[in-house]
């Protein structure tokens, strides 16, 4: 790391975040790495994921440890009136507010929307929520397992004849962090034409519906309702893991090109000309056919060296690696994707780069946090 990075994209930006868990951590996090000054703010026992482990670092979780980087840290009790005074003057010039209290607890203590925006007029007030405040589950707690369950996405993943599956990362709180810090950045635009500050809320709910593509859409197109098909597409074909004499791997072919350039490597150019194969959606209808002459072909290959040559003629294609291989693996050190900072923080990288304002990594975690 440089000793004097440039300023971020997002230098000058004050953010307050006063949230816990994992979308508003990442939200925090996201606009801390491209230049914003933000301050973490805990309740006195701290926030719940530093206990989210093992393994630990210096006692606290690495669960927290991935998402509070460029972070200062403070302790607060909000519920007393001394911490809500205390956050009101670290609020004087601050731009964006980041939180995820249940509904109306703010509102309880007097620091709701309404009565921030009228103290604070430039002020955006960004919330992560469940379900958002009203409907039939306005103001639940929405924790990203359950609105995996709730939103459809675990009926669509798992094996063909198996059960539903939890997606093996938290996608939904994830890509709801991510939609918070892209309203925030939408609001910071805005500003500048008003000089106004405005409500931003990203819901699990609303955000685990966003992933539902395709299967939203071929719903939405012919009623039928979405079924597990495992590792494969529903749509297109093959898209879907295959064995090799070696490791497994993923072939992602989408389109009939691609298809003819697969077949000629593979040493069966027939493939592509046979009348159930030659079209993407006659593919994908004859799939089962489809899969069983490519396993064949593929049993006879190297499956990393097939992924390899597959990719340099233009064919999608990937060894199925494991996390740490992912991690380790040369591109990953060539895209600058895993960061450093100090001697007892290495984490995943931003995967956002600008050419003149880059991402910056200028503060580890804050373990240890100061009272007030």
């Amino acid at each position: 790391m440089a000793d004097s990075p440039k300023p971020g994209a997002l230098a000058g930006i004050r953010v307050i975040d006063v949230s816990r868990i994992l979308g508003g951590p990442y939200c925090g996090q996201i606009l801390g790495d491209h230049g914003a000054d933000v301050l973490k703010v805990e309740p006195p026992q701290g926030d719940d994921t530093r206990a989210w482990g093992p393994p630990f670092q210096n006692g606290v979780a690495s669960y927290y440890m991935g998402l509070n980087r460029n972070k200062l840290g403070t302790q607060l009790d909000l519920a007393s009136e001394c911490g809500q005074s205390v956050l009101l003057g670290l609020l004087e010039g601050a731009d964006v507010l980041i939180e995820n209290f249940k509904t109306g607890t703010l509102e309880k203590w007097g620091l709701g929307y309404e009565a921030l925006a009228q103290r604070f007029p430039r002020l955006i007030h960004c919330r992560v929520s469940g379900f958002g405040a009203d409907g039939p589950l306005g103001g639940l707690a929405g924790y990203d397992a359950a609105v995996q369950a709730l939103t459809g996405i675990m009926s669509v993943n798992g094996e063909v004849g198996g059960e539903p599956l939890r997606v093996g990362l938290p996608v939904v709180d994830l890509v709801t962090g991510l939609n918070a810090a892209l309203g925030v950045l939408l609001a910071l635009q805005e500003r500048e034409r008003s000089g106004r500050g405005q409500f931003v809320e990203a819901s699990l709910f609303d955000c685990g519906l966003s992933l539902l593509h395709p299967h939203a859409a071929n719903w939405f197109a012919d009623g039928q309702k979405p079924k597990l098909t495992g590792n494969a597409h529903p749509n297109i074909y093959p898209y879907d893991a295959f064995a090799t004499h070696t490791v497994p791997i993923f072939l992602a072919v989408g389109n009939d090109r691609q298809f003819e350039l697969l077949c000629r490597h593979l040493g069966t150019p027939e493939l592509a000309q046979d009348e159930r194969f030659v079209r993407t959606y006659s593919r994908s209808q004859h799939r089962a056919a489809l899969r069983q002459r490519l396993e064949t072909e593929l049993s006879r290959h190297d499956g990393a060296a097939l992924a390899e040559a597959l990719m340099q003629i233009g064919v999608p294609c990937a060894p199925i690696l494991t996390v740490d291989a992912a991690l380790q693996h040369p591109h990953t050190a060539h895209r600058e994707m895993v960061v450093r900072i100090g001697d007892n923080y290495t984490g995943v990288a931003s995967p956002i780069k600008l050419s003149r304002t880059p991402a910056t990594y200028r503060h580890a975690p804050p373990v240890e946090l100061s009272g007030s």
